[in-house]
Protein backbone atom coordinates (compact mmCIF):
# COMPACT_ATOMS: atom_id res chain seq x y z
CA UNK A 1 0.00 0.00 0.00
CA UNK A 2 1.42 3.37 -0.93
CA UNK A 3 0.92 6.22 1.43
CA UNK A 4 -0.19 9.61 0.17
CA UNK A 5 2.37 12.25 1.09
CA UNK A 6 1.13 14.51 3.89
CA UNK A 7 2.46 18.04 4.18
CA UNK A 8 4.37 19.06 7.30
CA UNK A 9 1.77 21.78 8.01
CA UNK A 10 -0.93 19.13 8.09
CA UNK A 11 1.15 16.68 10.15
CA UNK A 12 2.54 19.24 12.62
CA UNK A 13 -0.39 19.09 15.10
CA UNK A 14 -0.07 15.30 15.27
CA UNK A 15 3.69 15.51 15.84
CA UNK A 16 3.28 18.18 18.53
CA UNK A 17 0.63 16.09 20.28
CA UNK A 18 2.82 12.97 20.17
CA UNK A 19 5.70 14.93 21.72
CA UNK A 20 3.43 16.24 24.50
CA UNK A 21 2.18 12.72 25.19
CA UNK A 22 5.79 11.47 25.23
CA UNK A 23 6.77 14.08 27.82
CA UNK A 24 3.68 13.37 29.90
CA UNK A 25 4.29 9.62 29.87
CA UNK A 26 7.85 10.09 31.12
CA UNK A 27 6.82 13.01 33.35
CA UNK A 28 9.89 14.78 32.02
CA UNK A 29 9.65 17.88 29.85
CA UNK A 30 13.39 18.53 29.66
CA UNK A 31 14.85 19.61 26.33
CA UNK A 32 16.66 16.32 25.81
CA UNK A 33 13.60 14.19 26.48
CA UNK A 34 11.40 16.35 24.23
CA UNK A 35 14.01 16.21 21.44
CA UNK A 36 14.00 12.42 21.69
CA UNK A 37 10.19 12.61 21.67
CA UNK A 38 10.35 14.55 18.39
CA UNK A 39 12.50 11.79 16.87
CA UNK A 40 10.08 9.11 18.08
CA UNK A 41 7.07 11.12 16.81
CA UNK A 42 8.59 11.55 13.34
CA UNK A 43 9.47 7.84 13.23
CA UNK A 44 5.93 6.83 14.25
CA UNK A 45 4.34 9.23 11.76
CA UNK A 46 6.56 8.03 8.90
CA UNK A 47 6.57 4.28 9.62
CA UNK A 48 2.94 3.69 10.60
CA UNK A 49 -0.06 4.72 8.57
CA UNK A 50 -1.99 7.35 10.48
CA UNK A 51 -4.83 9.02 8.60
CA UNK A 52 -4.30 12.76 8.39
CA UNK A 53 -6.31 14.93 10.74
CA UNK A 54 -8.07 17.49 8.59
CA UNK A 55 -7.83 20.83 10.35
CA UNK A 56 -10.17 23.70 9.57
CA UNK A 57 -7.28 26.15 9.40
CA UNK A 58 -8.65 28.29 12.22
CA UNK A 59 -8.59 28.32 16.02
CA UNK A 60 -10.36 30.93 18.14
CA UNK A 61 -8.53 31.32 21.46
CA UNK A 62 -11.22 33.49 23.08
CA UNK A 63 -13.96 30.99 22.23
CA UNK A 64 -11.72 28.19 23.54
CA UNK A 65 -11.22 29.98 26.87
CA UNK A 66 -14.97 30.56 27.23
CA UNK A 67 -15.65 26.94 26.26
CA UNK A 68 -13.19 25.71 28.92
CA UNK A 69 -14.93 27.73 31.64
CA UNK A 70 -18.38 26.49 30.57
CA UNK A 71 -17.04 22.93 30.38
CA UNK A 72 -15.61 23.10 33.90
CA UNK A 73 -18.91 24.49 35.20
CA UNK A 74 -20.77 21.61 33.52
CA UNK A 75 -18.39 19.08 35.08
CA UNK A 76 -18.96 20.51 38.56
CA UNK A 77 -22.75 20.72 38.12
CA UNK A 78 -22.97 17.20 36.65
CA UNK A 79 -20.78 15.81 39.45
CA UNK A 80 -23.17 17.26 42.02
CA UNK A 81 -26.16 15.90 40.10
CA UNK A 82 -24.66 12.40 39.90
CA UNK A 83 -23.81 12.52 43.62
CA UNK A 84 -27.39 13.56 44.41
CA UNK A 85 -28.85 10.82 42.21
CA UNK A 86 -26.58 8.18 43.74
CA UNK A 87 -27.38 9.17 47.33
CA UNK A 88 -31.08 10.01 47.04
CA UNK A 89 -32.42 7.85 44.18
CA UNK A 90 -29.89 5.00 44.20
CA UNK A 91 -30.67 2.10 41.88
CA UNK A 92 -34.02 3.61 40.82
CA UNK A 93 -32.28 6.01 38.41
CA UNK A 94 -33.43 5.46 34.83
CA UNK A 95 -30.90 5.77 32.02
CA UNK A 96 -31.17 5.64 28.26
CA UNK A 97 -29.05 5.52 25.13
CA UNK A 98 -29.85 8.46 22.86
CA UNK A 99 -28.82 8.87 19.22
CA UNK A 100 -27.49 12.36 18.46
CA UNK A 101 -26.83 13.23 14.80
CA UNK A 102 -24.09 15.85 14.55
CA UNK A 103 -23.76 18.68 12.04
CA UNK A 104 -20.10 18.10 11.25
CA UNK A 105 -18.66 15.14 9.38
CA UNK A 106 -15.11 16.06 10.39
CA UNK A 107 -13.40 13.23 12.27
CA UNK A 108 -11.70 15.79 14.51
CA UNK A 109 -14.94 17.50 15.55
CA UNK A 110 -16.88 14.26 16.00
CA UNK A 111 -14.07 12.87 18.18
CA UNK A 112 -13.68 16.09 20.17
CA UNK A 113 -17.44 16.28 20.77
CA UNK A 114 -17.52 12.68 21.93
CA UNK A 115 -14.60 13.19 24.31
CA UNK A 116 -16.02 16.37 25.82
CA UNK A 117 -19.39 14.71 26.39
CA UNK A 118 -17.77 11.61 27.92
CA UNK A 119 -15.76 13.75 30.34
CA UNK A 120 -18.95 15.23 31.81
CA UNK A 121 -20.22 12.89 34.56
CA UNK A 122 -23.51 11.17 33.81
CA UNK A 123 -22.96 10.78 30.07
CA UNK A 124 -20.85 8.43 28.00
CA UNK A 125 -20.43 7.80 24.29
CA UNK A 126 -21.16 4.13 23.67
CA UNK A 127 -21.07 4.12 19.86
CA UNK A 128 -20.05 6.38 17.00
CA UNK A 129 -21.49 5.93 13.53
CA UNK A 130 -18.83 7.61 11.46
CA UNK A 131 -20.75 7.35 8.18
CA UNK A 132 -23.63 9.49 9.52
CA UNK A 133 -21.72 11.39 12.25
CA UNK A 134 -24.08 10.08 14.89
CA UNK A 135 -23.08 9.69 18.52
CA UNK A 136 -24.96 7.23 20.71
CA UNK A 137 -24.85 8.64 24.23
CA UNK A 138 -25.69 6.77 27.43
CA UNK A 139 -27.27 9.40 29.64
CA UNK A 140 -28.14 9.07 33.30
CA UNK A 141 -31.55 10.21 34.57
CA UNK A 142 -33.14 10.19 31.10
CA UNK A 143 -36.75 9.34 31.94
CA UNK A 144 -38.72 10.45 28.89
CA UNK A 145 -38.56 12.01 25.43
CA UNK A 146 -38.17 15.49 26.95
CA UNK A 147 -35.01 14.42 28.84
CA UNK A 148 -33.68 12.78 25.66
CA UNK A 149 -34.27 16.04 23.77
CA UNK A 150 -32.37 17.96 26.48
CA UNK A 151 -29.44 15.52 26.15
CA UNK A 152 -29.45 15.92 22.36
CA UNK A 153 -29.48 19.71 22.73
CA UNK A 154 -26.56 19.60 25.18
CA UNK A 155 -24.50 17.45 22.80
CA UNK A 156 -25.31 19.65 19.80
CA UNK A 157 -24.52 22.79 21.83
CA UNK A 158 -21.16 21.26 22.71
CA UNK A 159 -20.53 20.50 19.05
CA UNK A 160 -21.53 24.08 18.14
CA UNK A 161 -19.01 25.42 20.66
CA UNK A 162 -16.28 23.27 19.15
CA UNK A 163 -17.22 24.39 15.63
CA UNK A 164 -16.91 28.01 16.79
CA UNK A 165 -13.45 27.20 18.17
CA UNK A 166 -11.90 25.12 15.41
CA UNK A 167 -14.43 24.21 12.74
CA UNK A 168 -13.84 24.95 9.09
CA UNK A 169 -15.14 28.18 7.64
CA UNK A 170 -17.90 26.25 5.83
CA UNK A 171 -19.01 24.56 9.08
CA UNK A 172 -18.99 27.88 10.90
CA UNK A 173 -21.02 29.52 8.14
CA UNK A 174 -23.57 26.66 8.17
CA UNK A 175 -23.82 26.91 11.98
CA UNK A 176 -24.42 30.67 11.80
CA UNK A 177 -27.17 30.16 9.21
CA UNK A 178 -28.80 27.41 11.31
CA UNK A 179 -28.60 29.21 14.64
CA UNK A 180 -28.97 32.70 13.26
CA UNK A 181 -26.03 33.99 15.33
Amino acid sequence: MTRKRISLRQELPLLAWLVIVWGALWQDFSAGNLLFGVLIAVAVARLFYLPPVELGGRFNVLRAARFAVVFLAKVVAASCQVLFLAVVRGPRVISAVVAVPLRSHSDLLVTATGHVISLIPGSLVVEVDRSTSTLYIHGINVRDAEDAAKLRKEVRDTEAGLIRIMGSRAELSALKQEVGA
